[in-house]
């Protein structure tokens, strides 16, 4: 089998669709060896040099034009003959030719629609104009989660049986156990408190870090966060906040995924108390990491953290409080939570996950069976 992808978050992206779409392709490729892996994109970066590593991945580079990716991306994967073109961030190509090919689209979420004040009003018609047309080309869509899956019907008006839900993974580093000279190195490196809770994800409204301050107000307990400040408005908010408060915050810069996944196996508690995700990976990479997480009891994230995680109302300042210092003031109490939802996490192994989305592909091409049983990661 041959598979067209659209690389440009591979290649572009450092962060969530761009970890999503190397992810995807990393363990298609290493459980599926056989197949042809075709990376389509202007030119090739860093980002994606580990994955151009495996033997059966590919870069393309698209034919020249105006809007090339929309216009002459699928084209090209038709003229190599590809069997399926995927689409990895919501959007398929607006032209092909008369050669057969089928069509995958994964739609990670529909923010934009059910928060339209995190967006402007041209971005909202942009992205929900690209995610329509993709919907209706698509021979099949990928969604990252059953919310996700549900927000797909509601909104794009998608019949159900179009859909598959085929969960996200996240980076191997998260599933490694440091040794105890690299903790401390990463300790020292950046300057950690002894004991500290962690925060990990964009600095923007919807990820509700305000409330993580306002909570650890008089708590004495020190706050990591790791995560862009693109939001200017809502950091100088934050920035106010901390300052007033006494919080004992520690913002990170320039964290590599190998360093990351050291930190989050030094934090005592992850919390991620977001208003809306479509699924949340930082979630599960902390669960790997063998750390307990709060997270909120909204939308995708209790698909994502499981029984054993802890649940909060992302609006109730006092609930996140009260959480926090359940968990920080009883460490049998992390400790069994964490043991659990390593148990629990498993659900988003790499094996698991490739075997999913073949089965997806194989449908598509009326093939019986997958090439590698999901008995085989049990």
């Amino acid at each position: 089998m041959k598979i067209a992808y659209d690389a440009k978050r591979i290649f572009s992206s450092w962060s969530g669709l761009g970890n999503y779409s190397r992810d995807l392709v990393r363990v298609l490729a290493t459980y599926f060896p056989d197949n042809q892996y075709l990376l389509f994109n202007k030119k090739k970066s860093d980002r994606g040099e580990a994955i151009l590593k495996l033997p059966n991945v590919i870069f393309v580079r698209t034919t020249k034009g105006t809007l090339s990716r929309q216009l002459k991306t699928g084209i090209d994967a038709q003229n190599n003959n590809a069997d399926i073109y995927h689409g990895l961030s919501g959007e398929l190509p607006l032209r092909w030719n008369s050669k057969p090919i089928k069509k995958v689209v994964t739609i990670h979420d529909l923010i934009f629609e059910r928060y339209p004040e995190y967006y402007t009003w041209i971005d909202r018609r942009i992205h929900f104009w690209k995610f329509k047309k993709a919907s209706v080309s698509a021979d099949k869509i990928i969604a990252i989660s059953e919310q996700t899956k549900q927000d797909v019907i509601h909104y794009l008006k998608v019949p159900e049986s179009k859909i598959e839900v085929v969960y996200q993974g996240c980076h191997a580093s998260f599933k490694e156990k440091q040794s105890e000279e690299i903790l401390t190195q990463i300790k020292e490196k950046f300057n950690l408190p002894e004991n500290f809770l962690l925060n990990v994800g964009t600095i923007e409204p919807r990820k509700n870090l305000l409330n993580v301050v306002k909570a650890l107000k008089d708590s004495n307990i020190p706050l990591v966060v790791v995560g862009s400040r693109k939001n200017k408005k809502y950091v100088r908010k934050i920035d106010k906040l901390v300052r007033l408060s006494g919080v004992e915050v520690y913002f990170l810069n320039n964290v590599s995924m190998e360093e990351l996944a050291s930190v989050y196996r030094l934090a005592d508690i992850f919390i991620y108390p977001s208003f809306f995700e479509g699924f949340g990976i930082p979630v599960i990479e902390a669960l790997f990491s063998e750390t307990v997480v709060i997270t909120s009891n909204t939308s995708c994230l209790p698909e994502a953290g499981g029984p054993d995680s802890v649940y909060v109302n992302p609006e109730n300042v006092d609930d996140i409080k009260a959480k926090i210092l359940f968990l920080w003031n009883n460490e049998s109490e992390r400790k069994r939570r964490a043991e659990k939802g390593l148990l629990f996490v498993q659900k988003f192994n790499d094996e698991v996950i490739a075997d999913e989305m073949m089965k997806v592909y194989n449908s598509l091409l009326n093939h019986k069976d997958s090439k590698f049983s999901t008995e085989n990661t049990k």
